[in-house]
């Protein structure tokens, strides 16, 4: 068997099976040619989008391992599983518990364990794979192509050329005639397989900075199952907390399921928590969010907590005032919020340094203001409190509730061109202005709008029906420039 896929104009073989290559195919050669060596060949059309999901959910299989998991190619996984054995009756014991695991999950895979990188893949790719001891690093790469040093194909044609043709060619030659012909690279790799130049493994997801897991000798399916072992968990993370002096900020919790398949489930808070009960509720209201997409199937037999992302915990002495519980409380509420309806469910108010008005304040994601390390809670808070107000030197009657964004054109008729309108006519409605206070001049600011835009002259009105508008006058009148323009930006209470 074989899957083949177009490059180019040419239909070539992408992957095949053991027994194809036994017949003598390799990948890269044409369709029609491999038909004409092996009559009974059952070509298949690859996919690569499919291939690439596979390795992906594979990646967060072995994270059951080692947290240190990296995709390698379009078929391969690195695992860095140093301090990771012990947990798993050693080296051996390992590769072999990872291979047959595959295995039962209908995957055939080659695996090896060594010293470095660079040997790992070349007794997996090229040899018969195990356990390879860091003395017999020059005795299982001697045998093997100079390709299982992952070398490209133009440096591989040019060393086979010179009867170069196994790493072992390369041991007796001296270095520095062969770094001229054919370049660093051929050295570079072989000082990797053998160690001498160090390679880490850069793992595909971040690592966690704390986790406890659970292996269940019996599944668990249902919810509070998993809620009481997420508190569990969240209790043997306090300490590791207490003793760095930090809160968790970005919490996953990642349920193994026994038929392979992982689910990541994340939920940030507003304030750095300890308080395993806090946690729990946060992912209680994640797992009623992802209900229909969490399919437990046969149950999950690990369950692990991780801490993404942490922050300093500030203890707050509680007096006998309830100033603090109900922050704390708003801060639960925001959380279970946005754990629950996704985090553009609830938006806070944020004063960015601007005095023009549609910039003066600006509506974000909670979630984002806690990713940003920005206090959502305090902010929350603030916008409740009665002695909460924005950081003007203007108060709160100098501004309509409602602003129109964008402002909306007006006709008006002044008395004198520089002076406030009399009358005004906006949306087909004529009004008779018998009040204003005025002007108030706001600036452009010309590192966004320009040096050349007009600025505002704004006038706070009243027509003879009692109702309040706020209006501006955009430039000034000049002989050489075109009229002003007059707006209706919002209107008071």
């Amino acid at each position: 068997m074989a899957f083949a896929g177009r490059s180019g104009t040419a239909v070539q073989i992408a992957f095949l099976d053991r027994e194809a290559e036994r017949t003598g195919l390799r990948k890269g050669q044409g369709v029609t040619e491999a038909r004409a060596i092996c009559p009974s060949l059952d070509v298949l059309p690859a996919d690569p989008a499919a291939d690439r999901t596979l390795l992906e959910a594979l990646a967060d299989w072995c994270d059951r391992y080692t947290p240190l998991v990296a995709l390698d190619g379009d078929d391969g996984l690195h695992l860095d599983i140093t301090g990771c054995t012990h947990l798993h009756g050693g080296e051996r014991a390992l590769l072999d518990g990872v291979l047959s695991s595959l295995f039962a999950l209908g995957i055939e895979a080659r695996g090896a364990i060594s010293s470095s990188v660079g040997l790992s893949w070349a007794a997996a790719h090229f040899g018969d794979g195990g356990v390879i001891d860091p003395d017999a690093a020059r005795e299982t790469l001697a045998p093997l192509p100079v390709a299982a040093l992952r070398l490209p194909e133009e440096v591989v044609g040019p060393l086979g050329r010179v009867g170069l043709k196994t790493v072992g060619d390369l041991f007796p030659l001296p270095r520095a005639p062969l770094a001229r012909r054919f370049g660093p690279l051929p050295l570079l790799r072989l000082d990797q397989a053998l160690g001498l130049e160090d390679e880490p493994v850069s793992p595909r997801l971040p690592v966690p900075m704390l986790s406890a897991e659970r292996r269940l000798f019996d599944t668990v399916r249902s919810e509070d199952d998993i809620l009481a072992l997420a508190a569990h968990l969240a209790g043997t993370l306090r300490e590791g907390l207490e003793r760095r002096g930090e809160g968790g900020r970005l919490f996953a919790l990642l349920l193994f399921r026994v038929d392979g398949r992982v689910f990541r489930i994340h939920a940030a808070t507003s304030t750095p928590l300890r308080d395993p009960h806090r946690i729990a509720l946060v992912f209680r209201e994640r797992l009623a969010a992802v209900h229909d997409d969490l399919d437990a199937g046969y149950g999950f037999e690990i369950v692990r907590l991780c801490v993404l992302r942490s922050e300093v915990f500030e203890t707050v002495q509680e007096g006998f005032s309830a100033r603090t519980d109900a922050d704390r409380s708003l801060s639960a509420f925001a959380e279970r919020v946005v754990a629950r309806f996704g985090p553009e469910s609830l938006l806070a108010v944020t004063l960015p340094e601007s005095h023009v008005p549609e910039r003066a304040a600006r509506l974000v994601s909670v979630r984002d203001l806690w990713e940003d390390g920005g206090a959502a809670a305090e902010t929350l808070a603030a916008s409740t409190s009665p002695e909460g107000r924005p950081p003007s030197s203007l108060s709160l009657g100098d501004r309509p509730l409602r602003l129109f964004t964008p402002p909306e054109p007006v006709e008006t008729v002044a008395g004198v061109p520089e002076d406030a309108p009399k009358t005004f006519r906006w949306r087909r409605s004529f009004h008779r202005i018998t009040r204003t206070e005025g002007p108030e001049r706001i600036a452009a600011e010309w590192w966004i709008d320009g040096e050349d835009h007009p600025s505002r002259d704004y006038f706070r009105v009243e027509d003879d029906a009692g109702r309040r508008y706020w209006l501006f006058r955009e430039g000034i009148y000049r002989d050489d420039a075109a009229l002003p323009r007059w707006f209706i930006h919002g209107v008071f209470a």
